[in-house]
This record gives structure tokens, C-alpha cells and sequence, in this order.
């Protein structure tokens, strides 16, 4: 938590002073009684460990992610997530012997990064050409069933934590996807598990589901063993069908390993999609509840290529949505590696489809956010206008620290899960501990925001229908629900309103009454950094690095028409190659685009309409209370927000209505583009002047790296849908 002052917090001290009754104890939320009691807990889904590609073990990561102590941005849930494919170094080994456990203790000279055949033996590595006479490598789906789910089942039995394993799989037809199956992991028997006082721990619940998806279905699994020892049916015996679908009949289908198997060449993307639309068709199949898939970094690889493995367009989601609305039904936008040369690695001329280099979707990002995310009326607006259940997401994305150690402050590369950025999901679990289901339930119900930096850490984003006479409903009366709601951190059960992923169903002519509350944390955030945001310093603004304070909010409106047929013309469309150099909505194909989304109110501190500040009832912190009022509406539509700490027009940061610009002058990747100085002299220590590790071009720091994250800060929303009686009907939401 931010610990000082900001302006917030002063109103607050003035309001005091003068005797007001905004101060009065905000109304009591009543009992929830159609909706299962929960609150908004902040967690992370996407993450390494030694066991892919990152650079620590999977005790030191849960530590450093969930930790409220030495890392004080602990996480409240934690899903552990590495590469699909293969890996050669065994996570578990810690890396001294301050990580060290009873089942898990330190070993002198074999710490995260000792390979599996020089900890458990290369005979111990199952399938094909891993173990002896192999390459050495684990796949993933051994690692996971025998190695990592143990320890993470452990981990979370003796800290008592909602921890769980998922996967960051390696998509056939595109780059990567955030997912994972829970079935068979933390069974309720693990709350009274008797952990051991020596080495060794037996699970009590497994991972098997999560092992066989890796095995059928990621794009860097080409084990054919059926998850068996090399030469031996005893095993899994895995087959990897689609009841019903024509898996077997496919071109790819390959026997031996009983699961689809594209060959490499021309189509490969075009057959690789197809093959993960069967992964969805699977999950639904086998574990509709207990599993998600969100494409994470979706616009990074540059757009979809039917000849090889990149990114994702429009038509790409839809299909997966369609397969498994269930299942699929978000996107990573918000990515991680907030802090490396080129934010979110996202960056001009990054792959090379047909020999030709191509930009990651959008060039770079945009405030930290992909541009299917970021882009008022593109591709989250596009899905979100047929009515579909697609939900915004962040990640850490965590791998290391880039040119420092993992317990530096600084980074050129990653933050932890939970430092910079983080998912805030409405959990419901009533009386219960938070536990994988209620956490994956929540996920899937759109009762999420995130938010960077700590910008803001409690969010009541309602909307109520209000009619004419008997049926009229107050600004205060909306704003008072949302108050109750916002500050005891739970959410709304009230006839005739609506929260985050949710439909409102309205007779035509009602008026849509929305009310926002936030906090924005007082005081110091994660960031070590206290000197001046040289961002804002570029408008003679002097604002602590680690002291940001909400400057506004904008609420987003789009019009809702419907699901696109697969097929039509308005159904797939690539984002142009050219937005970088002319970001025109022009440019974008129909299928790409939703051209009714726009800012239907921005909230400030100023102005006529200008937000309140307001205690909370319950530890007296200072929240922001706005409303806003749609009148007569006759047409299905959704909102949602979006809030900064910059204000419009900062010089190479937002545009004159506020909008995030293109990142692409703070990234280190091309220093030649680099625009804002930082000029706050060397401090007495690397954090409270601009540190040494900034570039420098013709003499003077630069902003990048870590400092250009911390200076610049959004969160979002998912949104409410409001369906009106007679108009389009809100298909993908209940």
C-alpha cells in the first residue's frame, strides 16, 4: 500500500476540517441473496520458473509472488505457468537454504538451474528422446505430473494459499496462451494434510489432466509416447481425440502418438489453428468448469500467417470463443515484461512471415497494453459488440530481471507477479478458503479488472436501470451502492443492476445510471523509485515515481449487434501492417473494428461534473465516487473504463483526448526514438535520482526500462452490458 499523502487523501483532511457529512460511514452491503458472498483478490497466471525459460526455482518465485512481508505486493492467488514443450532443468532445487523446506530441502551445489539428468538421473525421463541416448530434456507433461505439481501442492498446503499449475502453452498456429485444467489439483483432503518433517512429499490430488493437454495439444510437444516410458505401453497411454469432431480423420492426425501432429510448410498455421480449436473443443468436452485458455501477449508475434506459428487475428479469437465460450473467453492484452527494452517485447520489424519482416500488432504497445486492448473501437470493442463473453487480462509474464539479479529492485526485463501489474477477480466462495475452482469460476465471469502500479486497488463499476415514476432510481442511490460495495471490497446483489461481466436486461426508455468507486492507494506504491515522474516533469509536474495519483477515468460505450457469422465478410480481418507509422481506424478492416465504441464521459477532479472524494466506512481510506447517467436507451450496448495517471497531451505518452500513444519513444530497443529526458540528478543511491542503468544518447538519460513503466500507468475495466427488451440480444453473457 501506498503509505504518505496525495491529493486524494488531502480532500479528505479538508472535508474533516470543515465538519462534512461526506464523511458518514458508507452504507452496509446486505446480505447477498442470489449471489454467493465473494471479493476482489489479486492474483497472476502467466509466469516461469527453471523448468522453462525463466531463471529462478519454483519455491523462490511462489515466495517472491505471494510473500506480504519481504515482498509486500504478495498476491492473494498465484498460478504457476511455464512453457509447453520440453525443458532440461529441474525447478524444484532451490536455490540456498533460506528457501529450504522440510520436503523440499537445499542441496549444496544443485540449485534451480541443475539439469534433470544430473538431479534425478537421465533414466528417469520418460518418452521419446529425452532420457538415455536422448537430448536430456523433460517434457513438459512428465515435469508437470511428477515434478511441479507436487511441489506446488505442497507449497500451498504449508502456506495455506490458493497456488495451483497451469501452463503457458506454445499454440499450434500462433505463439502462446495462458491456460490450464484443474481438475485432480488441491483436493480438499490437502487442508488437512500432515506435511512431512523429511525429504519427500507425496501428493495427495494431481495434475494428470493438465499433464495430458501439454502432451496432446502444445505446439512443443513432438513426444510420441502416449506420456509412456520409452519402449514400454505402461504409462498413460494417452489419445487425444475429440469425441464427435474428425480429429482421427485429419490429415495430421498421427497415429503412433494418437493426437494431431501439423506438418511443418505451407499451411502449417492454417492446420495448427485448427488443431488448437480442438484443444478447446477438448477442454469443454473433459473439464468445461475447471479450465481456462487466454491467448496471452496476442499481438506480440505479429498478425496470424497461414504458413507458421504467429499471432492471432480477429477471426482467431472468435473461433475460440465459439469452441469454448466456457473456456476461452479472454485475452492477455495487458502483457508482462513491462519493463524490458522494447515494453511487453513488442516491437517494428520483430518477425519474419514469408521473409518479410513485420511489426508486432501495432508496432510496440500502447500505455503498456497491446493494441487489440488499448485502441478505442478495435478488436476488444469488435468482440465485444457481438455480445461476446471476452474479457480483458494482465500478467506478469515473469522470467528475470534482465541485467540484474532477481532480488535487485531494478529491471531491465520482468517484474514479479504482483509488483507492477495484476488481476483483481470477484471470487465468490461464501465462508470458504479462495481455492482453485472459485478462482477459475471468477476468472470466467468477467468480474475482473487490472490495473498497473498500483494506480487503483479497489473498483465498483455498476450500472442500474432506472425508470420513470415509482421506478426511478437517485444518482445517490446508485452511488451509495457502489460506495457500500467498493470500500467492504465486495460486490452488488441488487434487482435492477448490474457489475463487471454482466448483463443489465432494461425495458426500451430506461435510463442507465452508472456509477464508478475507486481507490487509489495512498502513499507509496511497489516502486523503488522517488524521484520525480519525468513524464510528467516534461509539464512541470513533480510527482513522486512511487507515489502516482489517478488523474482521471474514461467510461467507454459501444453498441451491441450481434454475433458475426463465420464466413461472412465481416467475420476475419487482419489490424494493418502500417498502424505504427498511421494508427487511422480507417485502415482497419469491419471485422476488426467496433465504429459506435467511444469515450462517453471522462471523469476528473475539475470541472462541472467533477468526481467526489469520500471516506470509507470501514478504515477510513479515501475512495472517488462518479456517476453518470444514460438517458432513454433503445439499443442493446455495453461500458466499460479505462484510467491513467497522465493527463491528456503529455508529450509522447497520451494525445489531446487522453488516448495512449505508441510506446515506441520510450523503448531502449532503438534508442534513436528515445524523447524523454530524465533529469533528476544522481541521487545517493540508485533510487532516488535517475539510476545508472538508463541509456544515454548525446549526453543526457533517457526514460526506458523499468522507469518508463513506473511512469506510465493505466488500468481497465470489463464491461457491464445493458440488453434491451426488442433490440439485440447479449448472447455470450447469461
Amino acid at each position: 500500500m501506498k503509505l504518505g499523502f496525495n491529493k486524494h487523501q488531502l480532500a479528505l483532511a479538508a472535508l474533516a476540517a470543515l465538519g462534512t457529512t461526506t464523511l458518514a460511514t458508507a452504507p452496509t452491503l446486505a446480505a447477498a441473496a442470489g449471489k454467493t458472498a465473494g471479493q476482489y483478490v489479486a492474483g497472476d497466471f502467466h509466469n516461469h520458473t527453471t523448468c522453462s525459460d525463466g531463471s529462478i526455482s519454483m519455491q523462490k518465485l511462489v515466495k517472491k509472488a505471494t510473500d506480504k512481508a519481504e515482498t509486500p505486493w504478495g498476491l492473494d492467488w498465484f498460478v504457476q505457468a511455464g512453457h509447453g514443450g520440453t525443458g532440461n532443468r529441474n525447478c524444484t532445487l532451490v536455490e540456498d537454504a533460506s528457501l529450504s523446506t522440510p520436503a523440499y530441502p537445499y542441496v549444496a551445489g544443485k540449485g534451480p538451474s541443475t539439469t534433470w539428468a544430473n538431479s534425478i538421473g537421465a533414466s528417469a525421463i520418460k518418452g521419446n528422446n529425452g532420457g538415455v541416448g536422448g537430448n536430456g530434456n523433460m517434457w513438459r507433461w512428465q515435469s508437470i505430473q511428477e515434478f511441479q505439481y507436487p511441489v506446488t501442492e505442497y507449497l500451498a498446503a504449508a502456506k495455506n494459499l490458493p497456488i495451483f499449475i497451469g501452463l503457458e502453452s506454445v499454440v499450434a498456429g500462433h505463439e502462446h496462451s495462458s491456460m490450464t485444467i484443474i481438475t485432480g489439483q488441491m483436493p480438499l483432503s490437502v487442508d488437512n494434510a500432515t506435511l512431512p518433517a523429511s525429504a519427500g512429499y507425496t501428493a495427495l490430488g494431481n495434475a494428470n489432466a493438465l499433464a495430458q493437454w501439454s502432451y496432446c495439444f502444445d505446439r512443443n510437444d513432438t513426444d510420441t509416447s502416449r506420456g509412456n516410458t520409452t519402449g514400454s505401453t505402461l504409462g498413460n497411454n494417452w489419445n487425444c481425440s475429440v469425441t464427435g469432431s474428425n480429429s482421427t480423420a485429419d490429415t495430421s492426425w498421427n497415429v503412433t502418438a494418437q493426437k494431431l501432429m501439423p506438418a511443418s510448410g505451407s499451411g502449417v498455421g492454417t492446420k495448427g489453428h485448427l488443431k488448437t480449436v480442438e484443444a478447446i473443443k477438448w477442454m469443454a468436452q473433459n473439464h468445461a468448469n475447471g479450465s481456462y485458455y487466454v491467448p496471452a501477449h496476442l499481438e506480440r508475434a505479429g498478425p496470424f500467417n497461414p504458413d507458421g506459428n504467429n499471432g492471432f487475428n480477429v477471426e482467431h479469437l472468435r473461433n475460440l470463443n465459439n469452441a469454448g465460450p466456457m473456456i476461452a473467453f479472454g485475452m492477455e492484452t495487458q502483457p508482462g515484461h513491462g519493463a524490458s527494452s522494447d515494453r511487453g517485447e513488442y516491437k517494428p520489424l520483430r518477425q519474419s512471415i514469408g521473409g518479410v519482416l513485420t511489426d508486432s500488432v501495432g508496432g510496440t504497445t500502447w500505455g503498456g497494453t497491446g493494441v487489440y486492448g488499448a485502441q478505442v473501437g478495435g478488436v476488444w470493442d469488435a468482440l465485444l459488440g457481438e455480445g461476446r463473453n471476452f474479457w480483458f487480462f494482465a500478467s506478469s509474464d515473469w522470467h528475470n530481471r534482465g541485467s540484474f539479479g532477481p532480488d535487485d529492485r531494478r529491471s531491465t526485463q520482468d517484474f514479479f507477479p504482483g509488483e507492477y501489474q495484476r488481476n483483481y477477480t470477484m471470487v465468490r466462495n461464501g465462508a470458504d478458503k479462495l481455492r482453485p475452482q472459485t478462482i477459475v469460476d471468477g476468472l470466467r465471469t468477467g468480474n475482473n479488472f487490472a490495473a498497473s502500479g498500483q494506480l487503483i486497488d479497489r473498483l465498483s463499476f455498476i450500472a442500474c436501470a432506472s425508470y420513470a415514476g415509482v421506478a426511478a432510481r437517485s444518482n445517490a442511490a446508485v452511488e451509495a451502492l457502489a460506495v457500500a460495495a467498493a470500500t467492504n471490497n465486495r460486490d452488488i446483489d441488487t434487482a435492477g443492476c448490474a457489475s463487471m461481466g454482466e448483463k443489465l436486461v432494461v425495458r426500451p426508455g430506461a435510463e442507465i445510471v452508472v456509477s464508478v468507486v475507486v481507490r487509489d492507494p495512498a502513499g507509496t506504491s511497489y516502486s523503488p523509485y522517488s524521484f520525480p515522474n519525468p513524464s510528467l516533469l516534461q509539464m512541470g509536474v513533480s510527482q513522486p515515481l512511487n507515489m502516482p495519483v489517478l488523474d482521471h477515468i474514461d467510461l467507454i460505450r459501444g453498441m451491441v449487434t450481434g454475433y458475426k457469422t463465420p464466413g461472412a465478410a465481416d467475420y476475419a480481418g487482419q489490424w494493418p501492417n502500417t498502424w505504427l507509422v498511421n494508427p487511422d481506424m480507417s485502415t482497419v478492416p469491419a471485422a476488426a473494428k467496433n465504429t459506435s465504441a467511444s469515450v462517453l464521459k471522462t471523469f476528473n477532479g475539475n470541472g462541472s461534473t467533477a468526481w467526489a472524494t469520500v471516506a470509507s466506512g470501514v478504515d477510513n481510506s479515501a475512495f472517488l465516487k462518479m456517476t453518470y447517467r444514460i438517458p432513454a436507451v433503445q439499443a442493446s450496448q455495453y461500458v466499460r473504463l479505462r484510467g491513467s495517471n497522465l493527463p491528456a497531451a503529455v508529450p509522447y505518452e497520451t494525445d489531446a483526448s487522453g488516448n495512449p500513444l505508441a510506446d515506441i519513444h520510450t523503448n531502449a530497443g532503438n534508442t534513436a526514438k528515445l524523447k524523454i529526458p530524465c533529469t533528476t540528478p544522481a541521487g545517493t543511491t540508485e533510487f532516488n535520482g535517475c539510476p545508472s542503468h538508463l541509456p544515454v544518447v548525446a549526453g543526457q538519460k533517457m526514460v526506458a526500462y523499468d522507469v518508463a513503466a513506473w511512469s506510465d500507468l493505466w488500468f481497465y475495466s470489463n464491461p457491464i452490458y445493458v440488453q434491451v427488451t426488442g433490440s439485440t440480444t447479449v448472447a455470450g453473457v447469461k
